[in-house]
């Protein structure tokens, strides 16, 4: 069997699984190109050790290659078509755990009250009212950037304040509840959006009237973080990014509660569901990036769940299932009449995160 058509099937198969599979098989066809359509058996581990090595690959990325060929070549040899793994010695890497950049409130109006000015030139893809929107919309809902801009307009339900986000990474879509300023937001964009004329779908477009990509969004997020002066000043290989918007919406979110002492066994969950998230170990990693101040009422409020699975609670499952509304307040700002967004998900008392729409 060719290598490209091993890949091929390869794909074929976790995709008929019901996988996404979009970044692993981007490497395979890779790894196809740069190796070329030679016979699987005679791909050797010196060709696989030059792909791995490839340039701008960091250690955590080097990993996540290396199993990817090593579950790819296990595959065909357990089929019979290769009869020895082409694989090298792995690697012993230490790396340290990367740890998203949490925004403050200050750094959210900051960098939108940069977006007129940075998005100024004739040259610019992206329209400052587009970037903004997206800047709010993934920061009021947790989404991912790819979710924020793979939105159709059929997926914002403008009468119910309801959003649909569609095929996350897990293969996944949920439909979401949003406040009434961030529909605003969304409304105002659309009205805007309305007079370009064109047919395409999507929620968000650049200055072309297409669908903004997920590169154009990356780097002009990049440009305005410069524009704005914001900056990492620890020891982290990774500026602040537009993904970390996503992150700082859900440490926002977790330290408005504590600080108005909710009950972290109900809202994290919730929380989760919100966030498209699988189990609660992947929401419980932000009580770490909670502000210092927050540690008494966090160790205070951390439930002990022992063995018993939140899953196993009726009375929490009851109301995720009951989950229908987003909380917002509007308050005047300090710069002129700026308004305050603060979506939130509520159980019986508003917990509020302030932040304001420039």
């Amino acid at each position: 069997m060719k290598l490209i058509e091993a890949i091929d099937s390869y794909v074929e198969r976790k995709r008929s699984q019901g996988l996404s599979y979009g970044s692993s098989a981007w490497y395979l066809v890779k790894l196809g190109r740069q190796v070329g359509d030679v016979s699987l058996e005679r791909v050797t581990a010196r060709e696989i050790l030059t792909f791995l090595d490839g340039p701008k690959t960091s250690p955590g990325t080097w990993i996540v290659k290396y199993r990817l060929l090593r579950r790819f070549f296990d595959f065909w040899l357990a089929r019979g078509e290769i009869d020895v793994m082409p694989m090298p010695v792995k690697r012993i890497i230490r790396q340290k755990p990367f740890v998203p950049y949490i925004y403050t409130q200050s750094e959210i109006r900051t960098l939108l009250k940069a977006v007129r000015g940075c998005q100024k030139a004739p040259r610019c893809c992206v329209d400052p009212i587009t970037l903004r929107t997206v800047l709010i919309f993934i920061y009021g809902t947790g989404a991912l950037t790819g979710e924020a801009l793979r939105l159709l307009i059929e997926d914002i339900d403008f009468n119910k304040g309801a959003v649909t986000i569609r095929r996350n990474r897990f293969n996944r879509s949920r439909t979401i509840p949003i406040g009434s300023d961030l529909m605003s937001v969304l409304e105002k964009y659309f009205a805007s959006r309305r007079r370009r004329e064109t047919a395409d779908q999507h929620f968000f477009l650049n200055k072309e009237g297409e669908a903004l990509s997920n590169g154009t969004a990356e780097r002009t997020f990049k440009r305005l973080r410069r524009v704005a002066g914001i900056h990492r000043h620890d020891d982290a290989s990774y500026q602040p990014r537009i993904l970390d918007l996503r992150h700082t919406f859900a440490v926002h979110r977790i330290a408005g509660w504590i600080k108005h002492g909710a009950d972290l066994n109900r809202m994290l969950p919730a929380l989760s569901v919100y966030m498209g998230l699988v189990g609660l170990r992947t929401t419980e990693k932000y009580l770490s990036l909670t502000p210092e101040r927050f540690r008494a009422q966090l160790i205070k409020l951390s439930p002990r769940r022992g063995k018993k699975r939140w899953r196993d609670d009726p009375d929490l499952m009851r109301f995720l299932s009951q989950l229908s509304k987003v909380c917002c307040q509007n308050r005047t700002g300090n710069g002129g009449g700026g308004k305050t967004v603060s979506p939130v998900i509520t159980e019986q008392v508003p917990l509020r995160i302030r932040r304001n729409n420039v």
